[in-house]
């Protein structure tokens, strides 16, 4: 099996939550492939958004280019169903005054159908993820 970015949406992947919508960067910019888009946070914290594989996915490594974010949390779930998610990493990010942190994470039982991501608190009111990148391999189809 070829290893992929599993997050695209060209992949069949979704962003099926997300906390806050903005109109002009919608969560959907967090998997369309395109450095220049992302997605933003309205404010308060914590944020989340949540990525449905509609497979069961085994990640290898993960890529965040995010802004403004401080900690993040990731949680994980083999279900069926956006349900049952346990905590698979959380990382205190550095803050990278005028550019993008590009956080690199080898992915140790990335086993899942389902990732949620919650932005636990960030550098200023906003913060924005620009791209979820999720190297890996597809194991199985949902059934």
């Amino acid at each position: 099996m070829r290893k992929v970015d599993l997050c695209l949406n060209s992949e069949g992947s979704e962003v099926i939550l997300a906390t806050s919508s903005d109109d002009k960067h919608p969560p959907e910019n967090i998997i369309d492939g395109n450095p220049e888009t992302f997605w933003t946070t309205t404010g308060m914290f914590p944020q989340e958004f949540i990525i449905c594989f509609h497979k069961h996915v085994k990640i290898e490594r993960l890529i965040i280019q995010s802004y403004l974010v401080q900690t993040l949390r990731i949680e994980k779930t083999t279900s069926k169903e956006p349900t049952g998610f346990e905590l698979w990493i959380q990382k205190d990010l550095v803050h990278t005054e005028g550019q993008l942190q590009n956080e690199e994470i080898v992915a140790r039982d990335g086993y899942a159908t389902y990732l949620r991501f919650i932005i636990l608190s960030a550098f200023d009111h906003f913060a924005s993820v620009h791209s979820i990148s999720a190297e890996g391999i597809a194991v199985s189809t949902l059934s």
